[in-house]
């Protein structure tokens, strides 16, 4: 349970975040001054203004100058530069990424014994705030879903093309010392990975669309002719999702009577599958092989240069590194991980594999008395 002190760091830096929040949200909402999404924007400016008012008034009271409490410019900058490159909807994303850590910072100061009934009941409202309006943008986000669907297909792709053909050329370049070698032996192995990725992807998300699909085509057949065999089934789903006895038979009678509510509550409750999130083949596997080789490239670059490898090896390290950490920077907002762990999670990951294939390479090339030029 957090004490006094910790009680009014927290506050600060609620405050700050709130303050900075409002203004990012304003000048967002300056690109879109005559559209229903500018109105929105407004709307979640002065909200968080609302909030920032009353942690200014929270620190007031335990003796603390607000007025000592910054924006960090660097920040809004940063998501203002961010909204040119990335657009609306991959902004608010990580807006909304950014506010999990003040979600739980307000959680646990509903805990404090320091914080009075009014406080608390204000503080409520603002966590019910941070949680709900994100649903203001509901449109906006949409149009990233298709991509954010994939996204595990694009990341599996492009993850495996920096590490392998990083892995690879470091390997090579350990034993040869012509770029150009490096560069077309990096080639050929990327290409052939992302024939065989983008293949397998296909195949493999082919066969499980097609099993699920066989599922559901049972489902809706049994539905249609023996719904009432399904009453003890949604009964004992509802039992142990903690409905009375009382509640969960008339749930499922209810249900059985309702066909298509009744082949959805089976499908989702007993098989795990939902109709609308069964991924496309082509998609998956275009996704898996476009993603690999574009990560596939990224390390040989330098090599297609024809710089010399002492110069090559390190900047194809950096520019892989700068790969993963972005690769990693969409694994955190797709799905609301941490982005700077996430992010130095990928690049240890993949540099560290990569560093170990260039020392077997170099150990291959004393072996076979290979010097690098």
């Amino acid at each position: 349970m957090p004490n006094r002190t910790s009680i009014i760091e927290m506050a600060m830096e609620s405050l700050r975040d709130e303050l900075e929040s409002a203004i990012i949200y304003g000048k967002l909402s300056e690109k879109y001054k005559d559209k229903e999404v500018g109105v929105k924007l407004r709307k979640i400016a002065m909200m968080e203004g609302k909030h920032a008012a009353f942690w200014s008034s929270f620190l007031k009271k335990r003796g603390v100058d607000p007025s000592t409490i910054k924006p960090n410019r660097v920040r809004i900058l940063f998501y203002t530069i961010l909204f040119h490159l990335l657009g609306l909807g991959l902004t608010l994303k990580i807006l909304e990424n950014g506010e999990i850590k003040a979600i739980e910072i307000y959680a646990r100061m509903l805990e404090s014994p320091d914080i009075g009934p009014e406080e608390k009941k204000r503080l409520k409202n603002i966590l019910a705030d941070e949680l709900l309006h994100e649903e203001e943008f509901a449109t906006e986000e949409t149009k990233l879903r298709e991509f954010m669907e994939h996204v595990r297909d694009a990341v599996l792709g492009m993850s495996d093309g920096v590490v392998e053909i990083l892995s690879v050329s470091a390997g090579l370049a350990g034993a040869y010392g012509n770029p150009l070698n490096v560069a077309l032996g990096g080639l050929i192995v990327g290409v052939a990975g992302s024939l065989s990725m983008g293949i397998g992807a296909f195949s493999s998300v082919r066969a499980q669309r097609q099993v699920r699909l066989g599922v559901l085509s049972r489902l809706v057949l049994a539905v249609k002719h023996i719904p009432d065999a399904f009453i003890n089934r949604v009964k004992e789903y509802m039992l142990h999702k903690g409905f009375t006895g009382k509640t969960s038979e008339e749930i499922a009678r209810e249900t059985v009577s309702k066909k298509e509510l009744l082949q959805r509550i089976i499908a989702e409750e007993e098989y795990g599958i939902r109709e609308e999130t069964l991924e496309k083949p082509g998609k998956a596997g275009l996704y898996t092989g476009l993603f690999y080789i574009i990560g596939a490239l990224v390390p040989l670059t330098p090599y297609f240069l024809l710089l010399p490898v002492n110069i090559s090896l390190p900047l194809s390290f950096i520019l892989a590194a700068l790969m993963m950490a972005a690769t990693g920077f969409i694994v955190a907002i797709s799905a609301n991980l941490d982005i700077k762990s996430k992010m130095i999670e990928l690049v240890l990951a993949g540099l560290g594999a990569a560093a170990i294939t260039f020392l077997i390479g170099r150990i291959a090339s004393i072996i076979l008395g290979i010097e690098v030029e």
